[in-house]
């Protein structure tokens, strides 16, 4: 945790300037009372503090509800919040006495629904926020930065779901914004198309250097598209760091349950081990005894089909380059997960050993330490 911890300090000293920075922004909803019942406040924001780093694509990841999507409407100008401050590129554009309007802001936004003129071509779309002498040069520049030379004349019906897509960042990125603003841009294609449009969008955007936060809810998508990924929880920024480390080294066991499959185990930490229901666990010295929840990731667990097991599998998920079984501990009601090779054989009903595999040792959360800071790892 003290590497991870490192990197982050040094990500803050080295680039603390410029980019996007909100610090202890607030907002709070009253939605209108349904009939015969009392309306409840919606805390959306809760004194978020957050840095999305310049010129790099920041990835905002959250539960339904958690208010990413009101922090980019907050960035833009969209909305305005009760309380807190909002920097870009080092301006303040939200303050107590300062308030810069959206227009002002040179802030490009791409929304869930891409929102293009269908009574445009693909030029009119793109050049809409120039100036007309502008759009002579700058038009085709975008077009051919997002691979859609020759696509001028063509109308948003006669494009596709990926092309689309191309168009809509290519006009957000037209009138040159310091930073663009991307709401699940992708959360309307098929799966199949998902992956290549948002690999082609990411590789726009990183050309264009232009300072970059996408909204999702797609762990993958933030764990694969960001170079800085930000995890929000109940209207706060709960973690930020590379992807790798909000993977690896999450601060709570509530982060790690949402970025992706976590096996947390009750257990109890002795002189170096955590003694877990799949068997004693290496960790570092330094973690206090007592009770502790130990997070094992899927893909650092081994099965081993025995008829002497500790435990039986009771679901077998296959993805084609992997699987995901799931196993039923001996004389509990736990259950966990791992994720093995796809070639490997495994049937519903199985009796199989459980075992930590090479990789990286657990993170350890003490039950009643301090809050959201994991004890510790498998030392390397």
């Amino acid at each position: 945790m003290a590497e991870s911890q490192a990197a982050n300090d040094a990500l803050s000293m080295t680039e603390s300037r410029g980019g996007i920075r909100l610090s202890g922004v607030s907002k709070t909803f009253e939605p209108e009372p349904a009939r015969g019942e009392e309306a409840r406040p919606v805390v959306a924001m809760d004194g978020v503090e957050l840095h999305a780093p310049q010129g790099r694509i920041t990835a905002i990841l959250g539960p339904s509800g958690c208010g990413k999507t009101t922090t980019l409407r907050i960035i833009s100008g969209l909305e305005e919040p009760d309380d807190g401050h909002v920097w870009i590129e080092d301006d303040e554009v939200v303050g107590p006495d300062t308030w810069i309007a959206p227009e002002h802001r040179r802030v490009g936004f791409v929304f869930q629904q891409l929102a293009l003129f269908p009574h445009l071509d693909v030029a009119g779309n793109v050049g809409f926020g120039l100036k007309r002498r502008e759009r002579r040069d700058r038009v085709p520049e975008m077009l051919a930065l997002v691979g859609l030379e020759g696509y001028e004349k063509r109308r948003p019906y006669e494009l596709s779901g990926g092309q689309a897509q191309r168009v809509a960042v290519a006009r957000a990125l037209a009138p040159r914004p310091r930073a663009i603003l991307l709401d699940e841009p992708f959360a309307a294609l098929d799966v199949s198309l998902r992956n290549e449009v948002r690999a082609e969008v990411a590789e726009v955007l990183r050309e264009s250097g232009t300072t970059t936060v996408l909204v999702t809810h797609d762990q993958d998508e933030a764990l694969s598209l960001g170079d800085h990924v930000i995890v929000m929880i109940d209207g706060r920024a709960a973690q930020a760091g590379t992807p790798e480390q909000v993977y690896r080294s999450p601060t709570s066991p509530e982060v790690a349950g949402f970025l992706g499959d976590a096996n947390l185990l009750i257990g109890d930490v002795r002189a170096g081990m955590v003694y877990t229901a799949i068997g004693p666990l290496k960790v570092d010295k330094s973690i206090p005894p007592g009770r502790a929840i130990a997070l094992v990731r899927p893909e650092d667990l081994d099965l081993e089909v025995s008829t002497r097991g500790d435990g039986r599998i009771t679901e077998v998920e296959y993805f084609g380059h992997d699987q995901r079984i799931t196993v039923l501990l001996d004389g509990s009601s736990e259950f966990v997960k791992a994720r093995l090779h796809a070639r490997r054989r495994f049937e519903v009903g199985a009796r199989v050993r459980v075992r930590a595999g090479s990789g990286q040792g657990p993170v350890v959360y003490p039950m009643g330490g301090p809050a959201g800071k994991p004890a510790g790892k498998l030392p390397s």
